[in-house]
């Protein structure tokens, strides 16, 4: 008998079978899971949200120990500086216009600390920084000609009354609201009014920054988003402007309220957004949405509708 069994147990045919069940169970488990994958990932805490909440919590711990609003003050290391003259000679040997005064904007006006962000988007190559600054200059000159975008450009975004703006975080950076329930398609003006709508509000934002503290915090508010809300050209094209043409401007995303209809969305954007930018935005949990927001900003700051004191204030009275 117990010869037989091991015969049994050796047989090639019988081992063939359970492979193939095997192989069959685990592609059977991988179609179900497949569409629900990638926005499961991004709902769990990664290990880059585990890292940022661990951050936020020592910030926090460090506020109340010294009585103080944490400032971000980061000052241009010998190394950078280094880079940043010979990225600004480059810029200016390529397209000797970017620093004549009839360029808009011409290279003498751009601050070390810009062309520092471009450099930090291109983890500091130096030719590579170069392409993309000279491609913004040009972008810029073309799509703000004026410099600014006016409010009577995008009165059909502005109507829609979906961007705040008003206080800082912890790092002194200043803070925008953003109600995605309230997007919808841009029918009249088009995309080409969205995008001059994300430059009024992104430079909007910079205004507020400073030399050292460039970065500005997003809290995206996904209550009542549904598929009409679902506007994946705009969306691309903000991500666009973001990340080519305010480079390392971004210091984080807090996305809050976000229904799973929002996993669709998340799927198709994902693969556009640059590992650099993956890493600032955070899905926050209802159940702990006031205390998270809290460990990033001050009550004093934080908008009433999260718990905090501070009222909301449209993008353009801001």
């Amino acid at each position: 008998m117990e010869g037989k069994a091991e015969a049994v147990t050796m047989n090639p045919h019988n081992d063939e079978l359970l492979s193939k069940q095997i192989m069959r169970q685990e592609a059977a488990a991988a179609e179900k899971q497949e569409i629900q994958m990638q926005c499961d990932d991004a709902m769990k805490p990664n290990d880059g949200e585990l890292l940022s909440k661990q951050r936020m919590k020592q910030e926090a711990v460090a506020t109340e120990k010294e009585g103080i609003h944490m400032r971000c003050d980061d000052t241009i290391t010998d190394q950078e500086m280094n880079k940043i003259e010979l990225m600004r000679a480059l810029v200016e040997k390529q397209d000797p216009s970017s620093k004549n005064d009839f360029h808009v904007p011409c290279l003498k006006e751009i601050d070390d600390y810009a062309l520092r962000r471009f450099l930090r988007a291109r983890d500091l190559d130096i030719e590579k920084s170069a392409a993309m600054f000279l491609k913004y200059l040009k972008w810029r000159q073309s799509f703000v000609p004026k410099g600014s975008i006016s409010v009577s450009e995008i009165p059909n975004e502005i109507a829609q009354n979906k961007m705040f703006m008003q206080g800082e975080d912890k790092q002194g950076c200043p803070i925008a609201v953003v109600f995605g329930g309230r997007h919808i398609q841009n029918k009249l003006g088009g995309v080409e009014e969205f995008k001059r709508f994300i430059v009024f509000a992104l430079d909007k934002l910079c205004a507020r920054t400073s030399p050292g503290r460039e970065k500005f915090t997003i809290i995206g508010d996904l209550q009542n988003f549904g598929y009409c809300n679902s506007d994946v050209r705009a969306y691309l094209a903000a991500l666009s402007i973001v990340q080519d043409c305010f480079p390392e401007r971004l210091g984080k995303v807090l996305l809050v309220h976000v229904p799973y209809i929002f996993c669709t969305l998340w799927k198709i954007l994902y693969p556009f957004i640059d590992n650099h930018t993956k890493k600032k935005i955070m899905f926050v949990e209802n159940k702990r949405l006031t205390a998270t927001l809290l460990q990033a900003i001050d009550e004093s700051q934080l908008p009433e509708t999260y718990g905090g004191k501070m009222q909301l204030v449209p993008i353009q009275d801001a």
